[in-house]
């Protein structure tokens, strides 16, 4: 199993370019399966999730082939609409096959997805919705059985703003017959992504980004031909590897605005952060003070970055608190940043980090989640000694050769055999 090794110490200095993003990716490529022949998506990752998406969408009778960061897919009608468990087990996102299929073909079973290690995220923000546009549901033996002639649009009211929720209904609606009003939705950049996709293969959506989507239900869609965005996530621990490493660092291939909490943070902190239309740049920062975060839905601070700003907290002058109020589990990163050293206290959803700058030492430690192993890097590039971060393939769901990236601008990092 691999291993992340890295030497700190180093400030990280250069142009680095984002990725696309994964969390656009995966619906987009659900999406494929509203409509039947061959669909083109650029910038798509290469990543784990990516890969267990064209297993699911091969099982599907779908065919895939990548060329770079081109991916076709080409979509025929599955001769069973199902999802099992072997396939879904490895990625939550996999539920987000349920909807399209639903619409397309009139049924769907879909295996429940499990645990998380983050979060319950409950499936009934997926299910619920359905029945309300016509679908009759049952669960049975673990998989998720649903079945409808044809959906029929409805006024829904999400109880809070569900990412994929808001995503797999979008992709229901879009064939439903008459008008779905959708309220309280999610507002996120990859929400925005999906309905230029949807509206592109001949969808009629509109006031995505805005609390309320509009679906005005059509017969059939056309193959999408579609560049995916870039990854908002990526970028912002990119410039918070920067950051905490006191480098001067350009990010681009990125959307500036995609990343305004973030860099007000930064700025509150005292880095001299640059914008242009495509690009971040970051300056070094001698010490920085520490900022309180509340995570939030998009346009708040993103949970996703939550773990690795934690990082750079570590670092700061005086105590930062930190609030997680999207998952309940998402400080497991802590107890592994405490082997490196780090002072944090914690109490159920709230984090108190006491910054020292050097404070942190070279030590084993273990990735919990995705986020968490950007983390432990980020901890790592901060430190004089040798840092071990295991189980990355966490890592690898969801970033591109980020220990390549890094290295490029000047860290001493590298994958190794364990």
């Amino acid at each position: 199993m691999d291993v992340i090794v890295i030497n700190g110490g180093k400030a990280l200095s250069g142009t680095v370019a984002a990725s696309g993003s994964k969390n656009a990716a995966l619906p987009l490529l659900f999406a494929s399966l509203l409509a039947e022949g061959e669909h083109r998506f650029d910038n798509v990752p290469r990543l784990k999730d990516i890969d267990s998406t064209e297993l699911l969408l091969n099982h599907l009778n779908c065919k895939t082939h990548r060329t770079g960061h081109q991916l076709a897919v080409t979509v025929k009608a599955p001769e069973d609409p199902v999802a099992p468990y072997e396939i879904v087990r490895k990625m939550r996102a996999s539920i987000l096959c349920l909807g399209p299929l639903l619409a397309r073909y009139g049924k769907a079973k879909v295996s429940l997805p499990g645990g998380c290690a983050i979060g319950s995220r409950p499936i009934n923000l997926h299910i619920e919705p359905l029945q309300q546009l016509g679908a009759h549901i049952e669960i049975e033996n673990g998989y998720v059985i649903a079945e409808a002639k044809r959906l029929v649009g409805e006024r829904i009211v999400f109880d809070f703003a569900t990412v994929g929720g808001t995503e797999n209904i979008m992709m229901a609606a879009s064939l439903c017959r008459g008008t779905t009003v959708l309220e309280n939705v999610a507002r996120e950049p990859e929400i925005v992504d999906l309905a230029c996709c949807l509206r592109g293969m001949g969808a009629q959506i509109e006031g995505e980004g805005t609390s309320v989507i509009t679906i005005e239900g059509v017969n059939e869609l056309k193959p999408a031909q579609h560049s995916v965005i870039p990854d908002r996530i990526e970028a912002g621990t990119l410039l918070l590897a920067a950051a905490i490493t006191g480098g001067d660092v350009k990010v681009v291939q990125c959307v500036p605005a995609d990343l305004h909490a973030l860099i007000n943070k930064l700025s509150d902190c005292g880095f001299e952060i640059e914008t242009g239309p495509d690009w971040v740049q970051i300056k070094a920062c001698h010490q920085w003070q520490s900022i309180d975060i509340d995570t939030a839905p998009h346009p708040g601070f993103p949970t996703d970055l939550q773990a690795q700003f934690m990082a750079l907290m570590t670092q700061a002058s005086g105590a930062s608190v930190i609030t997680e109020k999207i998952f309940e589990n998402r400080f497991m990163h802590v107890q592994e940043l405490a082997r490196m050293g780090a002072n944090i206290s914690q109490e159920t959803q709230v984090a108190v980090v006491h910054g020292n700058k050097g404070g942190l030492s070279g030590a084993p430690v273990m990735a919990t989640d995705l986020r968490a192993s950007a983390c432990l890097i980020l901890a790592g590039l901060a430190t004089a000694g040798e840092t071990v971060v295991s189980r990355i393939y966490h890592l690898d769901r969801g970033y591109e050769n980020l220990e390549t990236k890094l290295a490029g601008l000047g860290a001493q990092i590298e994958r190794r055999s364990a």
